[in-house]
């Protein structure tokens, strides 16, 4: 995936959030706006070009000095072939998962 066309479908606020990013979004106490800051000034910090759901990332951006944790995938919009990016999930990386925004923490 390349963060440069994901950024080109969400600047012209062309994208979705699944049920899930939706409810991650609201416990995690981020906005939209923190969801396209994230965006607009992440990186693809890991490639999941094999995911049996379709080719997905994970970001690693900042909502203000937050750093935030967005996994995006490509939606097909019905009756079309185009696509859009899906947000899927939308979190803080936090311990014990993540030791910090960079790097994961152990796998039991």
């Amino acid at each position: 995936m390349n963060i440069e066309e994901i950024r080109r479908f969400v600047q012209r606020e062309s994208y979705e959030l699944t049920i899930h990013a939706q409810q991650e979004r609201l416990a995690e106490d981020l906005d939209i706006l923190d969801l396209e800051e994230v965006i607009a000034t992440g990186e693809i910090l890991e490639d999941y070009p094999n995911d049996p759901r379709g080719p997905s990332c994970l970001v690693l951006g900042y909502a203000g000095i937050r750093p935030v944790h967005l996994v995006i995938g490509w939606s097909s919009q019905t009756g079309s072939e185009a696509r859009i990016p899906r947000i899927i999930t939308a979190y803080e990386p936090k311990p014990p998962k993540w030791v910090h925004a960079r790097l994961r923490g152990e796998r039991s």
